[in-house]
């Protein structure tokens, strides 16, 4: 009697074979490289077909819609123009105004530095004279130097001192010889003017026929001025604060 041989045994056999042949999957370069092109096409015709419907919509629009897509364009348009236009307008007048500022604070610190010369309450150096008044029979009285100071003013003198004193508007002269004082502050001879102005109007001011200097010299005083490209005057007066007065400006 014949023997037939187990089927199923064989059967599994070649199943396993097969799984064993496709899993896992042995994919080559060449495949990737395949299937990569495969996807770009795809995506590009799918962009393709996205770009051509919308077209396609376009195309199939009414001349109403088309008229009215093209209005809302312009009227963007005019929108980001206008707004550009303001901000272009704001960014001038912004720039315009730093400008501004920043002139009026120029001006302002010049003034304050004008007014602080006057006041003598700063520095101040320029081109000018020298007066040297000497005494030596100590008969220089106070009113003589208050007149050297009054003719030197009229002549356009900007800043004064005398012996390390700053002499300013509401200084004032007292004694004499020995006891000479410039705002109760004690000089002696020889009495150093530093004056800071027009050297061609100050020194022929105090030469004049009868001016200071002759006057001086009747008194066996000595007068002897020298002109200078650059005088400093350093003497400085603490500034003031008013007690009562107040700006009246808004």
């Amino acid at each position: 009697m014949p023997v037939t041989p187990p089927a199923p045994v064989a059967e599994s056999s070649g199943r396993r074979r097969l799984a064993s042949a496709l899993w896992p999957p042995r994919v080559t370069r060449a495949q990737l490289i395949v299937a990569l092109l495969l996807f770009v096409l795809g995506l590009g015709l799918a962009i393709q077909v996205s770009s051509t419907s919308e077209n396609s919509a376009l195309r199939g629009a009414r001349q109403e819609d088309l008229v009215r897509i093209l209005d809302e364009l312009d009227d963007r348009t005019q929108r980001l123009e206008d707004e550009k236009a303001r901000l272009e307008k704001q960014r001038t007048e912004l720039e315009s105004s730093s400008d501004q500022a920043e002139e009026a604070r120029k001006q302002t610190q010049e003034k304050e530095r004008q007014l602080g010369i006057l006041a003598g309450t700063v520095a101040a150096e320029g081109p000018g004279i020298t007066l040297t008044v000497g005494d030596p029979t100590g008969a220089v009285e106070s009113d003589m130097l208050l007149d050297a100071i009054q003719e030197l003013r009229a002549a356009g003198a900007e800043a004064i001192q005398v012996n390390g004193v700053r002499v300013v508007a509401d200084s004032y002269f007292t004694g004499g010889g020995e006891d000479m004082r410039i705002d109760g502050t004690k000089v002696a001879a020889p009495y150093v003017f530093k004056v800071i102005g027009k050297p061609e109007d100050l020194e022929p001011a105090l030469n004049i026929p009868g001016g200071v200097v002759q006057t001086l010299e009747k008194e066996q005083a000595t007068a002897t001025v020298e002109r200078s490209a650059k005088i400093v005057v350093d003497a400085l007066r603490p500034a003031k604060r008013p007690d009562y007065a107040q700006s009246s400006s808004q």
